[in-house]
C-alpha cells in the first residue's frame, strides 16, 4: 500500500537546543537524569553546527528547533549576546542556503537562571522579560525563520514542573500551575499580536502535548477524564490566537486509576500485553483520534510538531514511522486540514528528566565521543520528506 501526501505537505524534524547544546546558565543545569546522567554536556551541537547542518538538510526540508535563551540573553531586558547571535545567525543561513525552511520555537520548557531566581512563569512581571526577549529574537532571527511556534507544550512543561515535579521547579502546587499556564498564555499571545503586525505573511502557532487518557476499568473513569479536561481542555482553550493548532503525539495512557506508563509501571504495561516503547504504550491510532478531535474543536490547520518512538531498536521506529503516516493519512481522508509533520526527533539527545539513554533520534548520537551515525530509520523518513510518498504494510497497532 502506497500513501500519498500533497505536495506542499511540509516534512521536518525537530530538536531543543536545550537538549542537544553544552548547558548554559539555565534551570537544568546539573539536574540529575532518572538514568543516572546529569543535564550539562548533552550533544555538542555548539561545536558541531556545519556538520549538523549536513545532517538536518539531508533528512528533509523543514527543521522546527529553538536556540538557547540563557546564553543569548544574560540579563533581564539585557540586548542578546552578539557572539551567539553571530553564531546562531549563521547556522540558520545555512540552512536556508541548503533550502530548508525553519520553524523557531521560542520557549522551549528551559529558562534562563535570572528567570527562574525572580519566580518563573509564577510571577506576572516575569512575562514582560520574555517578551522582551521574544521580540529580540524575532528581530535578530526573523529573516532566517518561516514560521514561529511561541510556546512548546505549555500543558505538559506546566504539568511536569508545577504538578507532578519532575522539572524545575519541582513544584507540586495545582494552583501555582494554573497561575504558570494563564501566564504563558499572555505571553504567547502578546507575542502573536507582535509578529501578526510585524511581519503578517508568517505564521505563528502554539504546540500542544496530546495523548489519549483511557480507564482500564471502572476506577480509572474518574481519572482519565479529570485529567483529560486538565491536560487536553483546559490548557488549549486558552490558546486560541493561532494561525495553526500544533500538535505532539506519542502515547495512549490509561488508568486503573493510577496512570500505566512504561517510565513508572514497566511492570503493569507488560503484563497487559499491549505494544509499547521505552516510555509509553504504543497507540499510534491515537494520532488519528487527536487530529480529528482538535479539528472538528477548532477548525483550524494541523501542524504535527513533535511524533516519535522511543527506542534502541531501530527496525521499531521504521514500523512507527509506517503507522504513523497511515494514522495521518487516515485522519486526512476524514477531512481533516494536516499541514505539516515534524519528526522528533533529529538525533538521540538528552531526554530532560529521563537522560540521554531514551532515544528518539533518526541519528544516534555516541555518549562520549558525541559522534552522529545515521539510523536506518533516517533513510526511510528522508526519502518520506521528500518524495511525499512511503510504502506500508499492515496496519497500525
Amino acid at each position: 500500500m502506497k500513501i500519498k501526501f500533497p505536495e506542499d505537505f511540509i516534512f521536518g524534524t525537530s530538536t531543543s537546543a536545550y537538549q542537544i547544546e553544552t548547558a548554559f546558565e539555565h534551570d537544568w543545569v546539573n539536574v540529575r537524569s532518572g538514568d543516572g546522567n546529569t543535564f550539562n554536556r548533552t550533544t555538542d551541537h555548539e561545536k558541531r553546527l556545519l556538520e549538523d547542518v549536513e545532517i538536518i538538510a539531508s533528512l528533509a526540508p523543514h527543521y522546527r528547533m529553538s536556540l538557547m535563551w540563557s546564553k543569548l540573553q544574560r540579563q533581564p531586558y539585557a540586548r542578546l549576546n552578539s557572539r551567539d547571535v553571530e553564531q546562531y545567525a549563521t547556522f540558520l543561513k545555512s540552512l536556508n542556503d541548503r533550502h530548508v525552511k525553519v520553524m523557531m520555537v521560542i520557549h522551549h520548557f528551559a529558562n534562563p537562571t535570572w528567570f527562574a531566581n525572580s519566580g518563573g512563569w509564577q510571577n506576572k512581571k516575569n512575562i514582560d522579560a520574555w517578551f522582551n526577549y521574544a521580540v529580540q529574537l524575532f528581530e535578530a532571527f526573523g529573516p532566517y525563520v518561516d514560521s514561529w511556534n511561541t510556546f512548546n507544550e505549555p500543558n505538559l512543561y506546566t504539568s511536569l514542573a508545577y504538578v507532578a515535579g519532575e522539572f524545575p521547579p519541582f513544584k507540586k502546587n495545582i494552583l501555582a500551575a494554573n497561575r504558570v499556564i494563564r501566564n504563558i498564555a499572555i505571553a504567547h499571545n502578546m507575542m502573536y499580536d507582535h509578529i501578526k503586525k510585524t511581519d503578517p505573511g508568517k505564521l505563528v502557532g502554539i504546540s500542544h502535548n496530546c495523548a489519549l487518557f483511557k480507564a482500564e476499568n471502572l476506577l480509572g473513569r474518574i481519572p482519565a477524564k479529570v485529567c483529560d479536561w486538565c491536560y487536553m481542555t483546559y490548557p488549549e482553550d486558552l490558546f486560541r490566537k493561532t494561525d495553526f493548532f500544533g500538535m505532539s503525539y506519542y502515547a495512549r495512557i490509561g488508568f486503573d486509576p493510577f496512570p500505566i506508563t512504561y517510565i513508572k509501571t514497566p511492570g503493569k504495561l507488560e503484563k497487559s500485553g499491549k505494544p509499547h516503547d521505552d516510555m509509553w504504550e504504543y497507540y499510534p491510532k491515537g494520532l488519528e483520534e487527536c487530529i480529528i478531535r482538535f479539528w472538528e474543536k477548532y477548525q483550524k490547520p494541523i501542524i504535527i510538531t513533535e511524533n516519535g518512538f522511543c527506542t534502541s531498536d531501530d527496525k521499531k521506529r521504521m514500523t512507527a514511522i509506517s503507522d504513523y503516516m497511515k494514522a495521518l493519512s487516515d485522519a486526512m481522508a476524514k477531512g481533516a486540514d494536516v499541514r505539516g509533520y515534524y519528526h522528533w526527533s533529529t538525533w538521540d539527545n538528552f531526554e530532560w528528566s529521563l537522560g540521554p539513554t531514551f532515544q528518539f533520534g533518526l541519528y544516534s548520537c555516541d555518549p562520549s565521543t558525541k559522534e552522529r551515525k545515521k539510523k536506518p530509520s533516517a533513510d526511510l523518513f528522508s526519502s518520506l520528506a521528500f518524495n511525499k510518498e512511503l510504502e506500508i504494510n499492515g496496519s497500525p497497532g
